[in-house]
């Protein structure tokens, strides 16, 4: 049994099958009239174009007063100690850390921690030494 349409003719069927392989196969033309054809999603020379620079003080990196690397440690800190009961001190906050299972680096750095209360983890972090972050004014 061929398939068609029961309300066209095979030479209709035929021609609405061409107009739309473009499309159904997902790469070229459809070869129908040009006001089918789908519009393209960018412009012309709209690679060329430069992102719009950044706001004062609102510049992309790591804040003023702290590397890169203590950007990196003090964000996975935070990822394994930031919903911890806080205040909290230094056995409360490695419990914490290990029924969360955090990973080893992170175990250390809470065990090397001195044994004092923490208000949040950016305190922990300062104990840590990891930097602290200033604002600009």
């Amino acid at each position: 049994m061929e398939r068609g349409s029961a309300k066209h003719g095979p030479r209709l069927d035929e021609h609405q099958k061409q107009e739309s392989e473009g499309i159904v196969r997902g790469g070229g033309t459809s070869h129908a009239e040009e006001w089918k054809e789908p519009e393209p999603t960018e412009r012309p020379g709209e690679k060329d174009l430069a992102p719009p620079p950044e706001p004062p003080g609102h510049e992309r990196g790591s804040p003023q007063g702290i590397s890169p690397a203590d950007v990196e440690r003090r964000s996975n800190l935070a990822k394994w100690l930031s919903n911890a009961s806080f205040p909290a001190g230094r056995d409360a906050l490695l419990a914490h850390a290990e029924g969360a299972g955090a990973p080893d680096a992170v175990l250390e750095a809470v065990r090397a921690l001195p044994d004092l209360q923490y208000a949040n983890v950016s305190e922990v972090a300062q104990a840590l030494g990891l930097g602290v972050e200033t604002r600009r004014t």
